[in-house]
Formats: C-alpha cells, sequence, structure tokens
C-alpha cells in the first residue's frame, strides 16, 4: 500500500457549538493520509493515473469553506465520506484540528481511519472523478 497525504491544509470555516463560534470563521487544519497503487503513474508519468492531491485539497477547501459544522467529528466523517466516494479512496486517516481552540494546548481536533487498507488499483483513478 501506498500512501499519498496533504498535512496541515488550512481553512477557514466556521465550527464550534458557542454562539461566537457561529459568528466569526475560525481555522481548522487537516492531516491526510489516502491509501492509493502510485506504481502505474509512477510507470507512465502520468497524472491520470495518481490521485490528484491537488484536486483533493481544492474539492475540501470549497466544501469546508461553505460548511457550518457544530462538532469536529460531524466534519471529519464528512471529509472522509467525500473523500473516499469522489476520489475513490480504499482508506485514509484524517486529523482534523482546530488550533487555539483550547487555552494551553497547540490544538485539539480528532484522528480517524476509515475503509479498508487493501489497495486493489483501483484507487489510482481517483484524479478522473475530481
Amino acid at each position: 500500500m501506498d500512501i499519498v497525504y496533504i498535512r496541515d491544509l488550512r481553512i477557514d470555516t466556521i465550527i464550534g457549538i458557542f454562539d461566537w463560534e457561529r459568528e466569526v470563521r475560525q481555522t481548522i487544519s487537516l492531516d491526510l493520509e489516502m491509501a492509493a497503487d502510485i506504481r502505474q503513474a509512477a510507470a507512465t508519468d502520468d497524472i491520470a493515473h495518481a490521485l490528484d492531491y491537488k484536486a483533493v485539497a481544492k474539492r475540501l477547501i470549497g466544501f469546508i469553506e461553505q460548511s457550518r459544522f457544530l462538532l469536529v467529528e460531524r466534519m471529519a466523517e464528512e471529509i472522509a465520506g467525500l473523500v473516499q466516494a469522489e476520489f475513490n479512496v480504499p482508506w485514509l486517516r484524517l486529523r482534523v484540528s482546530k488550533p487555539g481552540a483550547l487555552r494551553g494546548a497547540r490544538d485539539v481536533g480528532i484522528l480517524i481511519e476509515r475503509g479498508s487498507k487493501a489497495v486493489d488499483g483501483s484507487a489510482s483513478k481517483s484524479s478522473e472523478a475530481g
């Protein structure tokens, strides 16, 4: 299994349960690891056979900027479902954090894994879905 990753993707959005959080955009940070079979992309040097991390990032930025989640847990589940469905990713690990949300801590958040790490090669066609 190969991993395509995005680290510290920062996006401003409405997130939180308190009244003030519903009025102010906060920055969230994403770390995303996605299972992919990179062999065909490596052999052909062709983006059509790669998991296009730029397309994933652009889709997540658009989705999260428009969202208004109450809980980080809900946001994480929605992100995971979107990436798996739209980019044909069989397994992912996602960390969603809210930097500065807790006094005395650099950040707080959630880490989830979804799907199966077994890759059958179908994940490599994900750029066609984005």
